[in-house]
């Protein structure tokens, strides 16, 4: 069984592509760069203008960062294994285990709130990097490993509570991982943002993100200039069992409480951000700053609808339409690529996204 379960390829185009082309044909080749952040813009005009009193307001803002900010880290979590043409499920199973670790560590252990969170995010980085063994070293596909380690996780979750909620008095430092406000608005949003900048510089100007891309586009030719594949994968998804874990810590610190029931409905919206940003800012490779912009279109779309009286059936529903849309461009720029290597030699245009244009 293949262990590509995503394929991971930049379709952005180049200067030279652009140079000389017309106004008509310049649109159309940065139309899939950009589109989605101008569908961004344009939704939160619409919003705006059609619900004044109640969308563009600090307020909204406050909420929506509260809420979104956890799905934000947890699609870039779910980004990096992307980035080598792989998937990690357990970014849903396993924020519902981490997130009652850190309260029971502390409620039942009597561990200081850093001690727990430290152990916490130890435990998720050893997680992640045994999908990393599952997937390079049993050779199980990333699909299958990572539901088979979540479900597991999910399964000690339940286990732990025995089917019941924790409920515990907490220390102050630890609630002010979730609820401390900066400049007004929630410290969670200046996480997402740090951690996004961090991520670029690594994705962008470091070996070990172009590495990532190199095995995401190509594993064998990547192996073949000396990447070592199997390391660099396994790296991928522990530091997105360690992001996953991380999240799980600022769930128990919002909610207060630890129950199993919580956690799932994460799952679908962070890998719908993931995927969304595989369309936008670098079409076809999964980026950063796509991702972002992933998550607050989809925020941005869900808190309009509810404002207008939507069910509490509507943000899934929306999550599900959004996912197979995203799924939808992705096949078709891969298509695009594909058919451009099949191109007559003499009419292609070098790439950025290939694993010849990376650098090792």
């Amino acid at each position: 069984m293949s262990t590509n379960s995503i394929k991971s390829d930049a379709l952005e185009p180049t200067r030279a592509e652009l140079r000389g082309a017309s106004v008509g044909q310049k649109v159309g080749r940065l139309l899939p760069v950009y589109g989605l952040p101008v569908l961004t813009v344009a939704l939160i005009l619409l919003f705006s203008a059609l619900l004044p009193q109640t969308f563009p307001t600090l307020l909204n803002l406050r909420s929506i960062i509260a809420d979104k900010a956890i799905i934000a880290l947890l699609s870039l979590a779910a980004m990096i294994p992307m980035a080598t043409g792989k998937i990690d499920l357990t970014v849903g199973y396993g924020i519902v285990l981490w997130h009652i670790l850190a309260i029971t560590l502390q409620a039942f252990y009597g561990l200081p709130w850093p001690v727990a969170v430290a152990i916490v995010l130890v435990l998720g980085l050893l997680v992640g990097f045994v999908n990393g063994v599952l997937v390079e070293v049993a050779r199980i596909d990333s699909f299958i490993a990572t539901l088979g380690t979540g479900t597991v996780l999910y399964a000690l979750a339940l286990w732990h509570t025995n089917g019941r909620q924790v409920v515990a008095v907490l220390p102050e430092g630890f609630l002010a991982l979730n609820g401390t406000r900066l400049l007004g608005l929630p410290v969670t949003g200046y996480y997402v943002l740090g951690l996004a900048l961090v991520m670029w510089f690594v994705f962008e100007y470091l070996p070990v993100g172009r590495y990532m891309y190199a095995i995401g586009a190509n594993p064998k030719a990547a192996a073949l200039n000396g990447i070592p594949v199997e390391r660099y994968t396994m790296l991928a998804f522990g530091l997105s069992g360690l992001l996953t874990a991380g999240a799980g810590v600022l769930l128990a610190s919002k909610l207060r409480i630890g129950q199993a029931s919580v956690g799932l409905e994460f799952l679908l919206p962070a890998l719908v951000g993931a995927f969304l940003g595989s369309t936008t800012i670098k079409p076809g490779r999964v980026n950063v700053w796509g991702t972002v912009i992933g998550v607050v279109i989809l925020a941005t779309g869900i808190s309009g609808i509810q404002q207008f009286g939507g069910s509490f059936w509507v943000e899934p529903l929306f999550n599900g339409l959004t996912l197979l849309v995203a799924i939808g461009i992705a096949g078709y720029a891969q298509r695009r690529r594909a058919a451009g290597r099949t191109a007559p030699i003499g009419n292609r245009t070098p790439n950025a996204g290939s694993p010849q244009g990376e650098k090792a």
